[in-house]
């Protein structure tokens, strides 16, 4: 009998087509989902079956109590090499292996550009308005060159970011708790003194920073307050990095510029959520990841390892 393998949150249906499944295709039996289960109870009950998961990133939970109530489960699959919502420890006492996959930072940087140049020359509003008979002309874009973009971090992502930003002829600024000078000259940027400093003369401000409890909250009202009314803030990393609250009422207050968003506190965003809704506000529904690239990277790595772990053989393994 074969074991089966559900494949979850595969929004745009995809997953059985992207890559070749048929190296597993005698041993499992490959099951999509394409509708989000939004409880425990719900994940739970359709998952009861199946020997196998593949997830996307860290949009669904697996604590130690869904473990408890997948006994059939023995193998966990995510997408990228770093998850905060997977119970490892639960995991290995249910007998569950849980493995990873590479995971590109191309993606999330060309999309991090596209909501921060959607912003700046307000490419929605106007398509919108010439595709209606709007005005023919009702805004009035944002320079770039010359202008301060600040990345808080550094890392993989925010360092191509920067490079992207030095096309643009952009004077580009970057601060995290711990980034040191060295990385920030490697990298051709200079190094904010301070949270406050970036926030207060940047013109852009891209978040960039893996989610912890140091970085959980960081930008909450009193941050951005210290935002200059004409500056833009992107978010394409984690939603709980920035207070929305917070951020909701920036932006219906008219203290900064706008926000380009990516990821956001519940996913999917339910159909009544003010995020859906706020002004100045160039939102997506998290595409940071969601590319053929990167499927082709998730999905395929995950053939390679559901046929690794038939086979014994070591798996790139999470936690």
């Amino acid at each position: 009998m074969k074991l089966r393998c559900a494949v979850i949150d595969d929004f745009q249906s995809v997953a059985t087509t992207v890559v070749d499944w048929s190296p597993v295709a005698e041993d499992v039996e490959v099951v999509p989902f394409r509708e989000h289960f939004g409880t425990e109870g719900e994940l739970a009950a359709a998952l009861a079956d199946f020997e196998i998961v593949v997830t996307l990133r860290e949009r669904v939970r697996f604590p130690a109590t869904l473990f408890a109530r997948l006994p059939r489960l023995r193998l966990l699959v995510a997408s990228g090499m770093r998850n905060s919502v997977i119970d490892f420890a639960a995991a290995e006492q249910h007998g569950v292996t849980v493995c990873g996959t590479a995971s590109s930072a191309t993606a999330p940087v060309e999309l991090t550009w596209a909501l921060l140049l959607g912003l700046a020359r307000g490419i929605v509003p106007e398509a919108t308005a010439l595709r209606t008979g709007g005005p023919w002309q009702s805004t009035l874009g944002a320079d770039l060159h010359g202008r301060r973009l600040g990345l808080l971090g550094l890392g993989r992502i925010g360092g191509r970011v920067a490079a992207v930003g030095g096309a643009f002829g952009m004077d580009v600024v970057a601060w995290s708790q711990n980034l040191t000078t060295e990385r920030a000259e490697e990298v051709g940027v200079r190094r904010a003194a301070s949270r406050e400093e970036l926030l207060g003369t940047s013109d852009f401000v891209s978040v960039h920073l893996a989610l912890g409890e140091r970085t959980r909250g960081l930008i909450g009202a009193a941050e951005l307050a210290l935002m200059r009314p004409t500056a833009y803030l992107i978010n394409t990393s984690r939603a709980a990095i920035v207070d929305q609250d917070a951020l909701l009422a920036a932006l219906h207050g008219g203290t900064i510029a706008g926000a380009g968003v990516d990821v956001f506190d519940v996913e999917p965003l339910p159909a009544d959520h003010p995020m859906r809704t706020a002004p100045r506000l160039l939102a997506t529904p998290h595409l940071g990841y969601v590319s053929r690239g990167n499927y082709e990277t998730y999905y395929g790595q995950a053939v390679e390892g559901i046929r690794a772990f038939l086979a014994g053989r070591p798996v790139r393994r999470l936690g």
